[in-house]
């Protein structure tokens, strides 16, 4: 027999209220604080998720709890503490400078935005619950993932039909699959590079790093290394360079399986070793600056290439909250806002529907 879902408690509706609409900014987490207890909170949630690993669910449970979860949260809080701010984690940071800039685009069109994190805090599950009581009934996902893959995009929209399928009056809802050739964020992309260039100086090679997936998931049908690719060639295209001027590569390899490669550090030590005495690198997969940029490319990376010989190391930053990026993120939710109405119905309309359904023994 299927299992009924059970219903979370709905907010009382009442006829002729206003019809209002929001857009949710969903990136993927981060830890409350740069120690082992957080970062162990958060990595189970986060490395439970069957999406992201995808083996046997017993097996990997005994792992996760039996190994991982034991000597990970240590060694990754170690990190985290190297690039954390008065503010705390930059990923939030800049998600929440993000998610205001785009929500002073929009709130005076009567459409609100809201940050919400696929692992941690503010949680999926919360966010929706909040806008539901405010009378939100209209709701486009946008995840920070321009490149789609089941690992990430995906499980965002697990979490909001999750959500959904304990909810009695579910809003209507609309998502962003992926963004990875729209003009704007390639624009966007190009800017950054340019204005790095024009500050620091060019070095010989522009090195793109996105974030890996396993290998097999190409094979399976996820588009993400394709979409990565098309990314990284309009780029190109849009700074004018050829491509012996720059490489793609994968980074943040886990475990032993084979990820997408080229990977990361190996390519840039061998870059160092072949004579590159200069390279400048970019994560356009990330849209905002967080562990696997600031800790991992910024500093591992160039640790390494220096270690091999190298001499000029240029990390250039993620979008974060540039005006071209956000003017993206506005364009973007304008595509797919389109046929929704943005604005409540006049009140004088409101208040006839509300008497009519009254008349027809409406209690409210």
């Amino acid at each position: 027999m299927p299992i009924e879902p059970r219903f979370s408690l709905e907010p009382a509706y009442t006829h002729g209220q206003a019809s209002r609409t929001a857009i949710v900014y969903c990136n993927l987490g981060t830890p409350d604080a740069p120690t082992a207890p957080a970062l162990r909170r958060y990595l189970a949630e986060f490395l439970s998720d069957p999406r992201v690993v995808e083996i046997p669910r017993f097996l990997w449970l005994l792992i996760l709890h039996g190994i991982i979860l034991r000597v990970r949260p240590a060694k990754s809080a170690q990190k985290y503490a190297s690039i954390w701010t008065d503010e705390g984690s930059p990923l939030k940071v800049w998600s929440q400078r993000q998610a205001d800039a785009l929500h002073q685009k929009w709130n005076n069109r009567g459409v609100q935005v809201r940050l919400m994190m696929r692992y941690g805090s503010p949680a999926v599950a919360k966010v929706l619950d909040e806008l539901k009581q405010e009378g939100v009934d209209r709701v486009l996902v946008i995840p920070a993932y321009p490149q789609y893959s089941a690992t990430t995009t995906a499980s965002v929209f697990d979490a909001v039909y999750t959500w959904a399928l304990r909810t009695r009056r579910v809003p209507e809802l609309r998502f962003v699959n992926n963004y990875h050739d729209h003009p704007g964020y390639i624009a966007a992309l190009a800017d950054s590079i340019q204005r790095h260039w024009q500050a620091h100086g060019r070095n010989e090679l522009l090195v793109m790093s996105f974030h890996g997936v396993p290998a097999r998931t190409l094979k399976l049908g996820d588009p993400y290394h394709c979409e990565c690719h098309k990314t990284a060639r309009l780029l190109a295209h849009a700074l004018g360079i050829s491509k012996d001027q720059y490489r793609v590569c994968f980074q943040s390899r886990f475990g032993k399986a084979k990820w997408l490669e080229p990977y990361t550090e190996p390519t840039v030590r061998e870059l160092a070793r072949a004579g590159l005495k200069s390279m400048d690198i970019v994560c356009p997969g990330f849209v905002s600056d967080c562990l696997e940029t600031l800790e991992e490319i910024a500093m591992e990376v160039k640790e390494a290439f220096l270690e091999e010989g190298g001499e000029a190391y240029g990390y250039i930053p993620c979008l974060n909250d540039s005006p071209l990026w956000i003017q993206a993120l506005e364009d973007l939710a304008t595509s797919h806002l389109s046929g929704w109405p943005l604005h409540a119905a006049p009140a004088h309309e409101a208040q006839a529907s509300r008497e009519a359904a009254l008349a027809m023994g409406a209690e409210s």
